[in-house]
């Protein structure tokens, strides 16, 4: 899949308006997911805290979960936003998935080809893949 800009700026958008929705009343570190599936359809996620912590679920997994739960099972991208409360996505640092998240995402997708859109806002974002990110991830082949 060849990332066009115009779905680009959607997901990030996308990723914006989900970040509004965080629970996140211990880490105050705000984050927010758009999961594009092959079909088109997008998939919004946001953190949810804990206060056991362990059972805290990150943005990215909250949109893969959501998908998964609504028989999607093919994914082309994912853009993630993320900064603390009550500041702009622009004025931090991109915000990479975690390696949980990572994870998650090779289960359901070839590294390769997955693409991951770290944004602070429309025009300014760094797109890798799975991949780079995770190289030498575990998945299915892995048991066969």
């Amino acid at each position: 899949m060849k990332c066009k800009t115009d779905m680009i700026k959607k997901l990030i958008s996308e990723a914006i308006s989900a970040r509004k929705m965080a629970y996140t009343p211990y880490s105050h570190f705000a984050v927010g997911a758009a999961l594009l599936c092959s079909d088109g359809t997008v998939f919004q996620g946001c953190n949810i805290e804990n206060a056991a912590y362990t059972p805290t679920n990150c943005a990215e997994r909250t949109a893969i979960f959501k998908a998964v739960s609504e028989g999607k099972r093919k994914f082309d991208a994912i853009a993630v936003v993320g900064a603390p409360e009550g500041t702009d996505c622009e004025e931090g640092d991109y915000c990479p998935p975690c390696g949980v998240c990572r994870q998650v995402l090779m289960e359901f997708v070839d590294p390769n080809e997955f693409w991951i859109i770290m944004g602070k806002s429309e025009r300014e974002y760094k797109i890798c893949t799975l991949g780079e990110l995770l190289p030498m991830g575990f998945g299915s082949a892995n048991l066969e």
